[in-house]
């Protein structure tokens, strides 16, 4: 059901009055980093957000936090491999599974006790992993957002190829040009990235410093994006290439929400399998945004997110 959204109300600002917690829950081998904004304690369901990428860092969605001026406590964490949870390198490719991160999601919400009751918002591959995790039907899930998520791989190359195509002044082409020899670092290809990443990525003028943190980190460690994912947003050649889970889709047993930009990377047709096939999911489309609404447009994006959770509470 795709539905329209009026802004009312305002959601946008975390007080300082709100408890901030950071810690590491271990996790095998290894430790997950994560924060809690508010109280775990609270009579809302607190909700965790899980980034993008596979390989992105909590920075870019760090807005998200906001929702924590309604009482409802956020949950923050650095998927394995990333940011301040252990990087581990040298792991072998087929170490780096949508099983591993489905472990460290359930393994997080047992450490923190919030197994038998919680929201989940995933975005972008986050909102993939959202999704494989409600297919499960996981006991505890109380509602599940699905935010700036392809549902099929395959439709996202297809539409990243479309959105490509038609960027001006022969972008697509010095992009195929460098994909042909795998020269991902040269200056070209990346001021051609670039190019697609603004506008279809993130189409502020100038990006907010968590937004930029992520993409830093990601520089500093490619090991988990260039393995499961690619080089690029548009150029999937990692592990999940062939990934889908339009025909899933229908075990979703909780209330869910799907959220995508009028500019996304995630265009309709990548969503909608979501929208359709997820029984009485809600479809907003944020008219000035690209990938990330949560900055682009934070307040209404915060207001729609904040509304959803507290209507299923």
């Amino acid at each position: 059901m795709l539905v329209s959204y009026e802004l009312a109300g305002d959601v946008s600002t975390v007080t300082n009055a709100i408890d901030i917690q950071e810690g590491f829950c271990v996790f095998g081998d290894h430790q997950t980093w994560y924060r809690v904004t508010g109280d775990l304690s609270s009579d809302l369901a607190p909700v965790v957000i899980a980034h993008g990428g596979p390989g992105c860092t909590h920075d870019y969605v760090d807005a998200y936090k906001a929702l924590a001026s309604s009482g409802r406590a956020v949950v923050h964490y650095d998927q394995i491999g990333n940011g301040r949870s252990s990087h581990l390198r040298d792991a072998p490719a087929d170490f780096w599974t949508v099983d591993l991160f489905l472990s460290e999601l359930e393994n997080l919400t047992r450490h923190l006790g919030i197994a038998a009751r919680y929201n989940l918002l995933g975005q972008s591959w986050g909102g993939m992993l959202a999704a494989e995790h409600a297919v499960r039907q996981p006991v505890g899930l109380n509602a599940v957002v699905i935010a700036n998520s392809p549902a099929s791989l395959k439709l996202w190359v297809q539409e990243a190829n479309r959105l490509r195509m038609a960027l001006p002044d022969g972008v697509h082409e010095t992009l195929l040009k460098y994909e042909e020899t795998g020269a991902y670092d040269d200056p070209a290809y990346r001021k051609a990235t670039d190019i697609f990443y603004r506008a279809h990525v993130c189409r502020m003028a100038e990006w907010p410093d968590e937004v930029k943190r992520t993409f830093t980190a990601m520089d500093e460690d490619t090991t988990v994006y260039r393995t499961m994912n690619g080089p690029t947003e548009f150029h999937v050649i990692g592990a999940l290439k062939g990934w889908t889970i339009e025909d899933r889709l229908h075990a979703v047993a909780v209330p869910a929400l799907v959220l995508s930009g009028l500019y996304d990377e995630a265009t309709p047709l990548t969503v909608q399998a979501y929208a359709n096939n997820i029984p009485g999911a809600e479809w907003i489309i944020l008219g000035k945004s690209s990938h990330m609404p949560h900055v682009e447009e934070h307040e209404l994006c915060m207001a729609v997110v904040s509304d959803f959770l507290a209507r299923n509470d």
